[in-house]
C-alpha cells in the first residue's frame, strides 16, 4: 500500500470513528450536523484516489505581449 492511501485510510476511519463515538454517548445532533461534512470527505477522498497523481498540462493562455491592452 502506497503512503498516500495509508493516510487517506487513516484518516477516513478516524473521521467514522469520532462519528460512531459521538452517536454513541449520545451527541446524535453532533453527529448529523457532521453527517453533510463527513459526505464531502468521504467524495474528496474518493476522488483524490481516483487520480493517477500527474500533473495535468495546462492550456497555454495567450502569452503574447501584443495580446495586452
Amino acid at each position: 500500500m502506497a503512503p498516500k492511501q495509508i493516510v487517506i485510510t487513516t484518516v477516513t476511519m478516524t473521521v467514522f470513528t469520532w462519528s460512531g463515538v459521538m452517536v454513541a454517548v449520545g451527541q446524535t445532533a453532533a453527529a448529523t450536523a457532521l453527517a453533510p461534512a463527513l459526505a464531502v470527505t468521504v467524495q474528496q477522498i474518493v476522488s483524490a484516489a481516483r487520480t493517477s497523481g500527474a500533473p495535468r498540462p495546462m492550456a497555454a493562455a495567450g502569452d503574447k505581449e501584443d495580446d495586452a491592452p
